[in-house]
């Protein structure tokens, strides 16, 4: 036998769940696709890169132990 307070809980959730998977835009909204571009290609061949992102600059760096390093 169930429980009325189980039951009604039980209901609760699967109603949710159905609005959530259905009804939710947020929940059927596809992920936008990343953008995958080699430092090889962001750096063209050189070493050193200024991005300008808004009123700041950043400078991103190949180290010669071939890591990178963007500072401010």
């Amino acid at each position: 036998m169930l429980d009325f307070d189980t039951a009604h809980e039980d209901a609760a959730n699967a109603t949710s769940a159905s609005l959530h998977a259905a009804g939710d835009p947020i929940a059927r909204a596809p992920e936008p696709a990343a953008v995958v571009v080699t430092s090889r290609v962001l750096l063209r061949g050189g070493r050193e890169l200024l991005i300008r992102h808004g009123d700041t600059w950043y400078r991103l760096r190949h180290t010669r132990n071939d890591k990178l390093i963007l500072t401010k």
